[in-house]
């Protein structure tokens, strides 16, 4: 039986955590954020054969940091934060050998342990063996750490610009008189669920996107591209954080 330890229980962790208990794998489970469930990080973490750290991106150190003297040989820490590509290398610095990179593309609290993934870093191969089992589809990007976190940033400079876009263009709709002739032509590109997703995660997830797109434009600067979207969905997002429309 694979033993789990799930650092981090929120909507993403819990779900997570639910999905591979019933999966057949052991589960123990800490939030650093909540009391509850194993009584520190390194409880839940000693023994176990992996580590999903789901938290932020501004405690992955400190969980890691925290939890990893109790990690046993052997064993994989996997954090699955969104975060910029070089945090995600300061961790593994601090696991060496241990560490994956994770990166989950979908959202976690409707697909659960069926989101699927990508993996870098040294155990990102290791990963890969222990969850797909489970019923996590994961794909092995490279040995690198970073690069399963640059590859998402990337993609949600679209995702995130998309949903900018759609708030954005629907409150101007709204303020014109013409916000359900928008919502149909819009759900009728993008189809009805996926616009509903963009539209209520935008809202409900705002404070952790704002980072997320921070970090997106930060990684296009370094490869030599304005952001121009990101910053640009970034501070829509902030809006909504902020509670505008």
């Amino acid at each position: 039986m694979t033993r789990v330890a799930v650092l981090g229980l929120g909507e993403a962790g819990g779900r997570l955590a639910a999905d591979l208990a019933a999966a057949g794998a052991e589960v123990a489970g800490h939030d650093p954020a909540v009391a509850g469930g194993a009584p520190d990080a390194q409880s839940a973490v000693r023994g176990a054969d992996v580590v999903l750290s789901v938290n932020t991106a501004a405690v992955a150190r400190a969980v890691a940091e925290g939890a990893l003297p109790a990690l046993r040989a052997g064993a994989v820490y996997a954090d699955l934060n969104t975060t910029a590509p070089a945090l995600k290398r300061e961790l593994a610095g601090l696991a060496g050998d241990a560490f994956a990179d994770v990166a989950l593309l979908g959202p976690v609290p409707a697909r659960g342990l069926g989101t699927p993934a990508l993996a870098s870093g040294p155990a990102a191969g290791a990963f890969a063996a222990l969850l797909g089992p489970l019923g996590m589809p994961v794909e092995v990007v490279s040995g690198r750490a970073g690069d399963a976190a640059a590859r998402k940033l990337l993609r949600s400079v679209f995702m995130k610009g998309v949903a900018a876009a759609a708030v954005e263009s629907l409150e101007a709709a709204g303020a014109a008189g013409d916000a359900e002739w928008l919502r149909a032509e819009l759900a009728a590109v993008l189809g009805e669920p996926l616009l509903d997703r963009l539209l209520a995660g935008s809202r409900t997830h705002a404070v952790r996107r704002v980072e997320e797109m921070e970090a997106a434009a930060d990684l296009l600067r370094e490869l030599g591209v304005e952001p121009r979207i990101a910053a640009a969905s970034a501070g829509v997002l902030a809006r909504l954080a902020r509670g505008g429309r």
